[in-house]
């Protein structure tokens, strides 16, 4: 529209200043500009809006994007990532379908850390190639959470990535088991927020007690000890080994109340716009 403002000043001009001569043909050339280059107006048209909001975006590309939250769950033992017996995979499944587009969920193995390590890098990297910028890991939002060895693998992912420079909004750790040499106690300054859930009965027991390694940094919003002796919890489709051996360590990954206070820490990072158009699929 604006272009033809201009274009009827420009012969209007012409026919006021010369009143013969040269008027016609500039009025000739204007009604054969769209049948000679069709796509000429539309060019000057974007050239100039372009030149009179260069400030503002004009395609959706060009407007900024809140960085994706990405959450992380591992499975503790030799327990597959697609097991969906067990809590973590459930919780991974839940926030998929609650979050489609805004949430990017995996659950791995605990023996596949670095798997997740790098797909994390290659997430927060826009063009996938695994090697984010500066201001891309400063922006970037991620959420471990996992039980036994797997809890273990989180404080670990957690320590890679400080060495990459990546913050973590928070960490969750159930009923964790420290693999050989490893310590799953204390977490590492790029942590925002950590929470550990324990129980102390049986043969396998988790991490009583985690500690920041910076307080100035990381929360510890607490370490809750759990106790299944007067309220045991029923877990039936675990194998029978693990109910005999590893009662009390199944038992709290069974615990629909942990799952539950676990996945309220986890929307608690998620904006609430995002939470409400999940909730809505």
């Amino acid at each position: 529209m604006r272009l033809r403002v201009i274009l009827a000043s420009v012969i209007v001009s012409s026919l006021i200043r010369r009143r013969h001569g040269r008027a016609l043909p500039i009025l000739f050339l204007v009604a054969l500009l769209p049948v000679l280059a069709p796509g000429l107006l539309a060019q000057g048209g974007n050239k100039l809006l372009s030149a009179g909001t260069a400030a503002s975006p004009s395609t959706a590309a060009d407007v900024f994007a809140a960085p994706q939250t990405i959450v992380i769950g591992f499975l503790g033992g030799f327990v597959r990532h697609d097991d969906a017996v067990h809590s973590e995979v459930q919780l991974a499944q839940h926030l998929r379908h609650e979050y489609p587009a805004s949430v990017h969920v995996e659950a791995f193995e605990n023996r596949r850390r670095e798997d997740a390590h790098k797909l994390i890098l290659s997430l927060l990297a826009a063009d996938g190639n695994g090697k984010p910028t500066d201001e891309q890991k400063h922006a970037a939002r991620v959420i471990l959470y996992g039980h036994s060895w797997g809890a273990n693998a989180v404080v670990a992912l957690a320590r890679d990535l400080q060495s990459d420079g990546v913050p973590v909004l928070l960490t969750v750790q159930v009923d964790s088991i420290a693999k050989n040499g490893q310590n799953d106690g204390l977490i590492p300054g790029n942590v925002a927020q950590a929470i550990n859930f324990y129980q102390d009965k049986g043969f396998l027991h988790g991490q009583r007690q985690i500690r920041a390694a910076d307080a100035g940094r990381t929360q510890i919003l607490g370490n809750f000890r759990m106790d299944y002796a007067a309220n045991p919890i029923a877990c039936p489709q675990y194998p029978w080994f693990d109910k005999i051996f590893m009662r009390s360590h199944i038992e709290i990954e069974c615990d629909p109340s942990v799952w539950q206070r676990i996945e309220t820490l986890i929307r608690e990072q998620l904006p609430a716009q995002v939470a409400r158009a999940g909730g809505e699929q």
